[in-house]
């Protein structure tokens, strides 16, 4: 190894200086690859110039001769994970990227609720969120790259970003969902962890597509991606942010997709249905990875214009359909972290923790437990009751012994009122009655904008909000 480590460190010294290659943003000292594989490396160079790579972890050296604009792209193979490694660069000049770590990497994306760092806003605090910022250490071998908030009427080719340490200040300002995940996933797999957080408050899922993907809908006013005025609020046109926060990134080697979003979109449900699944399939198409994983978080609940209207339980319902149609995905639900009074949840622990979750069951295939929200199949009336059944097994629902708040329940009339739900013993079945309504036809759980959820699976993993009737709803 010492003797690899020379020849590695002489490679670098001796190439004469001549022009020095420019690399994308994304490949920055401090940097995690994703490990095992073929990674993507880009960047540019003089016309016509080879550039040379030589990687620490490695013997071989690459070579890509830069295209008449100066740009070249190869890939590089990576080890298992580990570091610190150096890559040398060169096309006469030398560059030397530092403290790589090899390991695993993922991109999160989202809106305010993503964007939210540990240090909180004014007056909208993270629960034990000082304890993270106070125990961060630069030896630890998480990276966190922040792209910053841009927008644009083109793809662009790079972005302004830097893969930063572990260190309390770094911490502090970083995405506080995220970077739980990136805890969590660290300290169970042992190995080191990068997350590219790519996040703005307020954002539609519209303004982080593409126009391509956008255009067939023909309901998106995108004229203003022609000229050239002066663009004051980027994020809250369409497009803009895919060219300036995702573009940039894509094709760099990652190991799946965390996104957080949805609040936006909260009065188009039906809309929503339809891009989210389109969204996916625009991402795994421009990574060009395959069926990347893609996790994501249901919106919490939050009384927006009036607790016990419905308008956010229909994206909601959105986002639980499209968890069906979307392929290797999973969703993390938030019945019980909402707050009614912020739409900001201060429980960001169990939002990243239930991320990793995910990730470690359906990508690292830690067994022994199931992260999914059990998710409502089938309904029988009986004797003026309702037995509701979920996919999660007889033995699936929890707490038993105990009655759950948050039903109502309704006849041919579609008027709704209060209902009583327990777990049937022996059964695992849900039971739910009302007085009120003495032949049963429909039953609803925190169907409203705002509802602290109390029903979960055995594993502490929440029931989203559900109905059993797919009647017209109006605010």
């Amino acid at each position: 190894m010492k003797k690899f480590t020379l020849m590695w460190l002489m490679f670098c010294a001796t190439i004469s200086a001549q022009s020095k290659v420019v690399l994308s943003s994304l490949f920055t000292d401090n940097m995690v690859l994703q490990q095992q594989t073929d990674v993507q490396m880009w960047g540019m160079a003089s016309p016509g110039k080879e550039v040379v790579i030589r990687p620490s972890w490695s013997p071989k050296t690459y070579t890509v001769r830069t295209k008449a604009t100066g740009e070249w792209r190869t890939t590089l193979r990576t080890p298992a994970a580990g570091g610190p490694y150096s890559i040398c660069l060169s096309d006469g000049e030398e560059l030397i990227l530092r403290d790589i770590l090899i390991g695993e990497v993922w991109f999160c994306a989202g809106q305010s609720n993503m964007e939210m760092p540990l240090m909180g806003r004014a007056n909208q605090p993270i629960d034990e969120a000082v304890d993270m910022i106070v125990r961060a250490k630069p030896t630890r071998p998480i990276r966190i790259c922040t792209i910053e908030q841009a927008g644009a009427r083109l793809p662009q080719r790079n972005c302004r970003a830097q893969w930063m340490k572990n260190t309390s200040e770094t911490v502090a300002k970083t995405s506080a969902t995220a970077y739980f995940f990136a805890d969590y996933l660290q300290q169970v797999l042992d190995i080191p962890v990068g997350i590219i957080i790519s996040s703005w408050g307020g954002t539609s899922i519209q303004a982080w597509m593409k126009r391509e993907v956008l255009e067939p809908f023909g309901i998106f006013n995108l004229k203003f991606l022609n000229d050239t005025t002066l663009i004051k609020k980027p994020k809250y046109k369409p497009c803009m942010l895919y060219n300036a926060m995702i573009a940039p990134a894509e094709t760099f080697t990652i190991k799946g997709f965390l996104w957080y979003q949805g609040e936006s979109n909260r009065k188009a449900p039906a809309l929503y249905r339809k891009l989210q699944p389109l969204f996916v399939q625009m991402l795994r198409e421009a990574w060009g990875q395959g069926e990347l994983p893609f996790y994501y978080v249901q919106i919490a609940p939050f009384e927006y214009d009036g607790a016990r209207l419905v308008g956010t339980a229909l994206l909601r319902e959105a986002q639980l359909q499209n968890l069906q149609e979307i392929p290797n995905s999973g969703m993390v639900v938030t019945m019980d972290v909402g707050d009614c009074g912020c739409i900001h949840p201060a429980r960001k622990r169990k939002v990243g923790e239930r991320l990793a979750l995910l990730a470690l069951s359906k990508s690292y295939g830690v067994n022994g437990f199931v992260p999914d929200t059990p998710v409502y199949q089938s309904m029988e009336v009986n004797n003026g009751k309702v037995y509701l059944t979920f996919d999660c097994g007889s033995e699936g629902l929890a707490p038993l012994g105990t009655t759950f708040p948050g039903f109502e329940m309704a006849g041919e009339d579609r008027i709704f009122y209060s209902a009583t739900a327990r777990i049937e013993k022996g059964t695992g079945r849900l039971e739910v009655s009302c007085e009120k309504v003495p032949v049963p036809v429909a039953v609803r759980y925190c169907f409203w904008n705002y509802e602290q959820g109390t029903l979960y699976s055995r594993y502490g993993i929440p029931v989203a909000s559900f109905r059993t009737d797919t009647w017209e709803v109006k605010e």
